[in-house]
């Protein structure tokens, strides 16, 4: 089966993707916060941001399990509330943990989006699947804007499938032995071959630009599949990283836009 990259993932891909949002702790713009989120927006970049469980199930926009890095509380982030995670500040930038919700307030359909939905049972596969994707889910069906899916987990992504079939979904991979050791060497050649990429109905991956290109990335290219890479941290990078991929997650960096790149609404 042959398709092309519907019309989400033909914008997702036509410029560089802010990882986190266009974070830089010494401008006080901490990784998936509203400043860096609204950062990347005005510079005419797309956006990518994480999500996480709370305790009584909101989204919230925040990468790690744990509380530890990013703010001054320790312990996971899924045993909080979301009304006590919107009141914990994060370190060095005068915010606090905003909700998906308010993220896609404020970028309001000017700039592509991709959501990753972070993996909630530790084992990417169907553990903890539900709950994360369902709300995510709900909250995107009211959106107006570009946006994508996307997730380590195959299993979240299909979760995906059913729950917003209208929504692109990609998945994110690298190469087998970045994995974490407790997942078994079979199930960890699988994700870094994207097995799964069909049966998913995946219309992009994102794949470590390191490894780019491999044999399974070229061939889900030539099927219509659109090829992310993350994370490149400089220009050097870039160049290199765009011989296997459509376009660039990027961070630390500034990568230059296409000629043709329209402005972002303001």
């Amino acid at each position: 089966m042959t398709w092309a990259p519907p019309p989400s993932v033909a914008a997702l891909v036509a410029a560089p993707v802010a990882h986190r949002g266009l974070h830089d702790p010494k401008a006080g713009r901490v990784e998936n916060s509203r400043a860096a989120v609204a950062a990347a927006v005005s510079a005419g970049y797309g956006v990518e941001i994480d999500v996480q469980l709370s305790a009584d199930g909101e989204a919230m926009v925040f990468h790690d399990e744990t509380l530890d890095r990013l703010t001054r509380e320790t312990g996971l982030l899924r045993e909080r509330t979301a009304a006590a995670l919107s009141d914990t500040a994060l370190t060095g930038g005068g915010e606090t943990i905003p909700t998906l919700g308010e993220i896609l307030a404020l970028v309001g359909g000017r700039a592509p989006l991709v959501v990753e939905i972070k993996d909630q049972g530790g084992t990417l596969d169907g553990a903890g699947v539900g709950p994360l994707e369902a709300r995510v889910a709900a909250l995107l069906s009211g959106h107006g804007g570009t946006v994508s899916v996307m997730s380590f987990n195959p299993a979240s992504v299909a979760a995906m499938a059913r729950l917003a079939p209208s929504l692109s979904r990609g998945v994110v991979a690298c190469a087998a032995a970045d994995y974490p050791d407790d997942i078994p060497a079979e199930r960890r050649e699988a994700l870094a071959e994207m097995t799964e990429a069909e049966a998913v109905g995946a219309a992009f991956f994102s794949y470590d630009w390191r490894a780019l290109p491999t044999p399974r990335t070229r061939a889900l290219r030539a099927q219509g599949l659109a090829a992310l890479c993350w994370t490149v941290r400089s220009a050097a990078d870039a160049e290199l990283a765009l011989r296997g991929a459509d376009a660039l997650t990027f961070e630390g960096f500034a990568p230059e836009l296409r000629a043709d790149r329209p402005s972002p609404r303001v």
